[in-house]
């Protein structure tokens, strides 16, 4: 269990600044920061950032050791067969530094590491988008000594993880949203062919995509902000506050640091500050409406022109002023003696037992004597160092003196002993596993499965092997669906943020249905899908994209996997591991997941009600309640229309999360029963299809199967970058 909170108070919560670059380095650190975390030229979540090159990235972290902050290395990217050793060769310099952690989100690169390097901390990225107890306690089975959280998180729902975490949790308390949950944003690589997955998102939400209602820039929202709530987050045990902006200036990173720093401590907000911190980055100010339960249409904001003229010359400069000079942050003891006859000693030690000792010259004769005063002003002057003195005591023998300058010097000789001495640890200890690159599997004559949104499956849906349906289906309907001969099974949520009882009820009772096969996007469902005894099958969802991944889901318990979307044929074709996998061969690709449904926060579902625009009544607050074979679209610049349906979370509930759907569906399905692929299984995943329409598309795959007009081959061919 997380034991931040003790009988001897809250523990002090861990201010992370973001490094994008050295230049951001500096502010972080006299700002403030108790801990940086930053990327290398490859492999890191922020690809376009300037990030760290092997020099520059030892160099940060011996300026950050020697300071007492914390370095965490982001090697948070997907990662196919070709780069896993590469990426195991920058891990294996940055542990002979070492950095202090490890940021992950490629469970094949977090399997392998744990056999290279099981005293390295990993910490999972955001991008494992783990929201829910059990996906907190399946990363701690996982070897993770840190979890960072899904940004969507409510303060209750952050408090009910921290109370069974059986470790760390770091939050983002300040910056940019994405709309969809990290991790599960494919809009990116679809339309441009930049997976964000891999650091390389070219941010196309940004872009204007107009909801019914009227609203514009539907799926911008603002920076996030929850600088006031620090000390709550740390009565809670939450271990890191976590400000975003690996691509954001220097001046950005001050400000952050600074307002973070100063809650964080307990001190009142200074109004210069706040303004500073929204004039040098805002889109029209900030939220904390995923933190306070307030989701809407307030949540949503975009980059004005005021909002850029506002980080203006002077303000950007009084900002620079704060950080133009080092900060005194480490504590030092000195002790320093004249004896007649001998050498001058001064011994320095800091607060991490270090300790270093000098000597100097014989004193000479002086009937005036050494001036107590005198010394300790001299051994005070530690501007310009990462040192302030906390403490001297002195020995001074009467009749004799020494230069201040030889007093001067000693003190230089003994600061730059600690420093030495702060900077030296031992590597942690790395061994090259002998992986897989990966080698070509024989994969079984091609079976199919179904997806659907709803629990209306037609008959001849029965010849599949499997068909999913909600989560959320009564267990009256599973049992009518398993008498009428369809292999149903059950479809968990991508998104269940504070439903995990919900979701651990519904499985239990689909258990008594007589269903026995689940399928599983998320870590938090896979560990809620084992507990319920359910044969699991790993979706999409989870980014499975080399062969160490697939050793790994194998040794999880899953019986198959589909996987990533991201990942070309040829690539396909060229894994290894004895785990059966299969695709999505056809359906309309989920582009994002979100919390916050941009449908809703339009002008609202009264206006739209007004207009006649919601096929459906019951209207609850922040739901439309949507038909889930009608939903309502959003429109690009272009007029491509991009569906948005929700994911249930109960037959009365539509406050769960929402699926943001490609504008044309993926159709792979005459390549993979033409061609040799690799793969076991082909998934027709419906979405908006009516029953005919679905019907239709799986028996034309017995019959002569063509693609129909207006459709995507994915990235099947054209891969990522």
């Amino acid at each position: 269990m997380n034991k931040q909170n003790s009988a001897a108070g809250v523990q002090k919560l861990e201010i992370l600044a973001p490094a994008g670059s050295p230049e951001c380095l500096i502010p972080a650190l006299r700002m403030g920061a108790d801990a940086v975390y930053l990327g290398a030229q490859q492999f890191s979540a922020r690809g376009n950032a300037a990030n760290f090159d092997r020099d520059a990235l030892r160099q940060a972290v011996q300026e950050c050791h020697v300071r007492g902050v914390k370095v965490y290395l982001a090697v948070n990217t997907l990662l196919f067969d070709t780069q896993l050793h590469q990426a195991l060769q920058l891990v294996e310099f940055a542990c002979s530094l070492p950095v202090d952690a490890l940021i992950v989100q490629d469970v094949g690169l977090a399997r392998l590491l744990r056999q290279a390097a099981p005293g390295m901390r990993l910490h999972g990225s955001t991008q494992m988008a783990v929201h829910t107890p059990a996906g907190v306690e399946q990363l701690a089975r996982m070897g993770f000594s840190r979890v960072v959280l899904a940004r969507e998180l409510s303060g209750r729902e952050i408090a009910d993880i921290a109370r069974s975490a059986p470790i760390e949790l770091e939050v983002f308390v300040h910056g940019a949203l994405c709309m969809s949950v990290s991790g599960q944003c494919y809009f990116s690589a679809m339309l441009g062919g930049r997976s964000g997955n891999r650091g390389l998102c070219a941010q196309p939400c940004r872009l204007p995509f107009r909801a019914p209602g009227g609203a514009n820039f539907a799926l911008s929202l603002k920076d996030n902000s929850l600088v006031p709530y620090l000390d709550e987050l740390a009565r809670m045990g939450v271990t890191s506050a976590k400000i975003e902006g690996r691509m954001k200036r220097p001046e950005y990173v001050a400000a952050a640091v600074a307002a973070c720093r100063l809650a964080a401590d307990g001190m009142p907000p200074q109004p210069q500050l706040n303004r500073q911190l929204e004039a040098v980055f805002s889109r029209s100010g900030f939220t904390d409406g995923y933190y306070t339960g307030r989701r809407g249409a307030a949540m949503f904001g975009i980059r004005k022109k005021e909002d850029v003229e506002a980080a203006n010359g002077q303000m950007l400069a009084q900002i620079r002023q704060t950080y133009h000079k080092e900060v005194q942050r480490v504590p030092v003891r000195f002790s320093f003696s004249l004896w007649q006859n001998k050498p001058a000693y001064l011994c320095a030690q800091d607060g991490q037992g270090n300790r270093a000792e000098v000597w100097g010259g014989v004193p000479e004769e002086d009937d005036r004597g050494m001036d107590e005063a005198v010394c300790r002003r001299q051994l005070e002057k530690t501007g310009g160092t990462p040192y302030i003195c906390k403490e001297i005591t002195c020995h001074l023998d009467k009749g004799i003196s020494l230069p201040l300058s030889a007093i001067n010097a000693m003190r230089r000789q003994a600061l730059e002993q600690i420093s030495t001495a702060r900077l030296h640890r031992e590597p942690v200890a790395f061994s090259m596993p002998e992986h897989l690159p990966g080698r070509s599997y024989a994969a079984a004559p091609l079976r199919l499965r179904a997806r659907f949104p709803h629990a209306q499956v037609p008959d001849v849906f029965s010849r599949c092997e499997l068909v999913y349906v909600p989560l959320a289906t009564p267990p009256e309907q599973l049992e009518q669906l398993l008498e009428r001969g369809i292999p149903a099974a059950v479809d968990v949520p991508r998104g269940l943020f504070g439903k995990e009882d919900w979701a651990r009820r519904q499985l239990q009772a689909a258990y008594k249905a007589g269903v026995r096969h689940a399928r599983v996007g998320n870590l938090g469902a896979l560990a809620l899908a084992q507990e319920a005894k359910l044969v699991m099958h790993g979706s999409f969802a989870l980014n499975l994209c080399n062969t160490q991944s697939l050793l790994w889901a194998k040794e999880q318990g899953l019986a198959d996997v589909e996987l990533s979307v991201e990942m070309t044929g040829k690539q396909i074709a060229q894994l290894g591991a004895a785990l059966p996998r299969g695709v999505v061969g056809y359906g309309r690709l989920p582009l994002m997941l979100v919390r916050n449904c941009p449908l809703a926060a339009g002008r609202g579902a009264s206006s739209l009600k007004k207009e006649g625009t919601l096929p459906r009544s019951g209207i609850q607050p922040g739901c439309l309640r949507c038909d889930p074979q009608h939903p309502l679209c959003l429109t690009d610049r272009k007029g491509a229309r991009f569906p948005v349906q929700c994911e249930r979370v109960g037959p009365s509930c539509g406050l769960g999360c929402a699926e943001v759907l490609n504008s044309v569906p993926l159709d792979l399905m005459d390549k993979l029963l033409n061609e040799k692929t690799g793969v076991d299984f082909a998934l027709f995943n419906f979405t908006v299809e009516n029953l005919v329409e679905s019907e239709e598309k799986y028996l034309a795959f017995h019959t002569g199967y063509h693609p129909s007009k207006g459709y995507t081959r994915g990235l099947w061919d054209r891969g990522v970058e």
